[in-house]
């Protein structure tokens, strides 16, 4: 007896997170299944497509942040106060702290110098470079 209402409250507690994920995901379209309704099987359909909703936009977003990264690569030793406003993370005050200390040798070097706090240089490592002009 124990067993299956133990068995019986898992799963309610199993429908109510699928449910609050699917309506998570699908906040800003209504529900075309008709959860209205309240039917088991259209609740667990929803559940389905919620979760795979925002299994497919988190796939989708980390691939769009990698080719964003590779297609717009900034040179911290030549690039424009403007360019460097554009990197996600990066400010005025920043980009002119970026610009004052200039050259770097590397782009680490903007954590070593306290140029960037640790946690906004993790952030936007990948979309610089430290390129040394050619002599």
């Amino acid at each position: 007896m124990k067993k299956c209402m133990l068995k019986m409250a898992m799963i309610a507690v199993s429908l109510l997170f699928a449910v609050n994920l699917s309506i998570a995901a699908n906040m800003s379209t209504p529900d075309p299944i008709g959860a209205a309704k309240g039917s088991a099987k259209s609740t667990a359909d929803s559940a389905k497509q919620g979760a795979k909703a925002t299994s497919d936009a988190a796939k989708g977003t980390a691939s769009e942040t990698k080719a964003a990264a590779k297609a717009k690569i900034v040179n911290i030793n030549s690039a424009s106060e403007a360019e460097l406003k554009a990197i996600p993370g990066i400010g005025d005050a920043y980009a002119a702290k970026i610009i004052a200390g200039r050259p770097y040798a590397n782009k680490a070097q903007l954590k070593s110098r306290n140029i960037l706090p640790v946690p906004v240089y993790e952030k936007v490592k990948d979309l610089i470079i430290a390129k040394q002009p050619k002599k």
